[in-house]
């Protein structure tokens, strides 16, 4: 597999040469900095890309496009944003970036309501608390008809979470759950995002479904006629928030997706967290039904709760097999170069990490600290040396 490293540009606070010490040859990133209103021309493009060269490695994918609301809600800005999301994809290609991530996730991407969640090892974690979560959904942002979306017996207990939470703590929910999280073209606050929720209002999940197949059907044939490879992130967490649809969350989702344009260039980036974070997913099943269709890996694991809390564990410890996954992966990969392909190799990267070590004191992006994502990368590598030595 392609050992790669999520970089947010000249910015990040992780500079490339740590990536390279990690053991990391490709390099994740995008154009963060470019606003979805325009395309991402072949001048800048090709400026990021240099500068990743310049350090040893290699731009593998792009993580991401992003898909502004106007396709998702699929009205009459749809079309115009839609060809603007092309016109990147091509430049991209025709640089030599040709794996691309993207969501469909509406109003709020990844959502986490602790980013500092102490682990028994003193690791700080990120996690999601169901309860915490619904406190905030129905008693703080107030959401209109909030309260019908969940269990009594589960407002209940989040009515008396908040009582418990002092005015900072709350405050600092809110920013976890919203505040700089992708997902949105602006950061949001309580305001904004109830506006942002509402433009969906109504919305179901077949419409959204529908939205997306449009999508598809646009950007995979130009895709396919430049040798690049679509990879769509599963939701994260794989559940409705907020009341909005999601629908990219379980394996009859991915199926709908696949099928809807039925090519390789129409592929799926296997994030096993987000999908190990709903119970009824198996992730091994998910890996080894879509291993033809994985263009991109997300490498890390997730320890689930019966209410549908999780927290993000150690890249080997949680509730899915990640050797049994990795196993699938580099079957596929094998597969692949029988064929006499030249794009054989799968590309991956640890997905978040803990905060351990100095990084705990340091300033850092949500689950992009230097050392936690080293020392995942690190267990991956084990992982996957074995396997070769063990002959698959």
């Amino acid at each position: 597999m392609e050992s790669c490293w999520r970089w947010f540009g000249p910015k990040d606070l992780v500079p490339l040469q740590h990536a390279r010490q990690a053991g990391a040859t490709g390099i994740v990133t995008a154009l963060h900095e470019v606003a979805y209103s325009r395309s991402w021309t072949p001048a800048e493009i090709e400026a990021r890309k240099a500068l990743v060269e310049a350090a040893g490695l290699r731009w593998s994918v792009c993580e991401s496009i992003p898909v502004p609301s106007a396709i998702k809600l699929g009205g009459a800005g749809a079309r115009a944003a839609i060809g603007i999301w092309k016109d990147s994809l091509v430049n991209l290609a025709r640089s030599g970036i040709k794996t691309i991530c993207y969501n469909f996730m509406p109003v709020v991407d990844w959502t986490r309501t602790d980013l500092r969640f102490e682990m028994p090892t003193t690791a700080l974690a990120l996690r999601f608390d169901m309860v915490e979560f619904i406190a905030y959904d129905v008693f703080v942002l107030r959401r209109k008809s909030a309260e019908a979306d969940y269990a009594p017996e589960l407002v209940q207990s989040a009515e008396k979470r908040l009582k418990g939470l002092s005015e900072e703590a709350v405050q600092r929910l809110e920013n976890n759950i919203i505040a700089g999280l992708p997902g949105g073209e602006d950061s949001y606050g309580r305001e904004a995002i109830r506006s942002a929720i509402a433009l969906f209002e109504g919305m179901t999940a077949r419409d959204l479904q529908s939205n997306l197949e449009m999508f598809l059907q646009e950007v995979a044939p130009v895709a396919a006629e430049l040798g690049a490879r679509l990879a769509i992130h599963p939701d994260d967490p794989p559940i409705s928030l907020f009341g909005l649809p999601r629908v990219v969350s379980t394996a009859a989702d991915l199926r709908r997706i696949l099928g809807s344009v039925d090519h390789p260039a129409n592929g799926l980036t296997l994030c096993v967290g987000s999908l190990g974070s709903r119970a009824d997913n198996d992730v091994l099943d998910i890996a080894r039904e879509f291993a033809p269709r994985t263009n991109f890996a997300h490498l890390r694991d997730v320890a689930i709760e019966a209410d549908g809390s999780f927290v993000e564990a150690s890249h080997l410890e949680g509730c899915s097999d990640m050797h049994a996954i990795l196993r699938t992966l580099l079957a596929e990969e094998a597969r692949r170069r029988a064929e006499g392909r030249d794009d054989h190799l799968i590309p991956m990267r640890p997905d978040h990490g803990h905060l351990i070590g100095d990084d705990i004191d340091k300033p850092t992006n949500p689950g992009y600290s230097l050392i936690g994502r080293l020392k995942g990368l690190a267990e991956l590598h084990g992982v996957i040396h074995a396997i070769g030595k063990a002959g698959l």
